[in-house]
């Protein structure tokens, strides 16, 4: 096989990412462009992302963000062999137009089209930095909408959910809390900033589903939110001030605990050696220290992508992208649907 260009192309929520590959012919997945148009600026205001701004924002957004891509690789879409993209989960409006622009890349140029999963993805990122994964190893997916650990035996299509959130995802919980303590949105980055000035055993909050009749390796995180909430709530109406950075502290302490920890326990009953931490929140420096000093005590490898590729990009999608191709896969159909629920054990459409 001579290697191979592959184009990502990732819009599931507010960031318009493309991402370009290179697949050589010995299965080595070679970074060439990560070009990201990010809409969190116009979604601030009002708390959370709000879909038919995404999806707008995404539509301004796709051919300029091409083009970036296609400049920083030194490549033009003539040279392009494949095209991946994110078909979900994600917002429907953000996804449809993502798949709709990689459709009509794929026919215009006649190259095979692959309809992937986002969730997927986030974990295919982590081979841009460190390199093929093991046969098998765990997956602590931690974004703004998934919190799931995932067993991972083939990327390009054997991926086991064995554990998720079963109300708010670590990244909700962050940005809900942000915004009882004043903080911006999104709450991921001011919180991990404010908590780095503020005392972790300040305030014992909650660990939610750790109780020995609780599901090993499900998660839970309204509750926490909630007590932050009315511990913050108790010192307004005795007149005391917010410690905002204890706050901080003591409410990613327990985040940090309670995701690791679940994390090495399922590595350890498993009997498996390695385990990557992936997504936005996988970019929190008390998350990845705390990781990093449980599986050092457990003889676990640690694998952690750059915050860039933390977050959702195209390049991530193009990694996946190009595992299938490598793998053999049958493309997708350019009657390729968009799903926004789909289950993480479907790796591509």
């Amino acid at each position: 096989m001579s290697d191979k260009i592959i184009l990502g192309i990732e819009s599931s929520c507010d960031e318009t990412g493309v991402g370009i590959v290179r697949l050589s012919d010995t299965g080595e997945i070679t970074l060439l462009a990560d070009q990201v148009a990010s809409s969190v600026d116009q979604h601030a205001r009002f708390g959370g992302v709000v879909p038919e701004v995404a999806s707008r924002a995404h539509l301004e957004a796709m051919v300029p963000t091409m083009e970036r891509a296609l400049d920083e690789s030194g490549l033009s879409l003539s040279n392009v062999d494949a095209i991946a993209v994110t078909c979900g989960p994600g917002l429907a409006g953000a996804l449809l137009v993502g798949v709709s622009a990689a459709k009509a890349y794929a026919a215009a140029l006649d190259v095979p089209l692959y309809g992937v999963n986002h969730l997927a993805g986030h974990v295919a990122a982590d081979t841009l930095q460190h390199g093929a994964l093991p046969s098998e190893c765990l997956a602590l997916l931690v974004s703004g909408g998934h919190t799931q650990l995932l067993k991972v035996e083939d990327l390009a299509g054997k991926i086991t959910e064995i554990g998720s959130t079963i109300d708010d995802a670590a990244g909700e919980a962050y940005d809900k809390v942000a915004r009882i303590i004043g903080l911006p949105y999104p709450g991921g980055p001011p919180i991990d900033k404010a908590a780095k000035q503020g005392n972790p055993t300040a305030i014992r909050f909650p660990r939610g589903l750790t109780g020995p009749r609780d599901p090993k390796f499900d998660f839970s995180f309204s509750g926490l939110k909630t007590a932050v909430a009315r511990w913050v709530e108790a010192q307004e109406s005795d007149g005391k001030p917010i410690p905002v950075d204890d706050v901080c502290a003591s409410f990613q302490e327990s985040v940090a605990d309670v995701l690791t920890a679940k994390a090495v326990r399922a590595a350890k009953e498993l009997g498996i050696g390695t385990l990557v931490i992936s997504g936005g929140v996988a970019a929190n420096s008390r998350l990845s220290g705390l990781a990093q000093e449980r599986c050092a005590e457990a003889g676990i490898e640690l694998r952690v992508p750059r915050p860039r590729l933390c977050t959702d990009n195209g390049a991530m999608i193009a990694a996946l992208g190009a595992h299938l191709v490598a793998a053999g896969v049958r493309p997708s159909s350019l009657e390729l649907p968009t799903d926004p629920g789909m289950p993480v054990d479907t790796v591509y459409v």
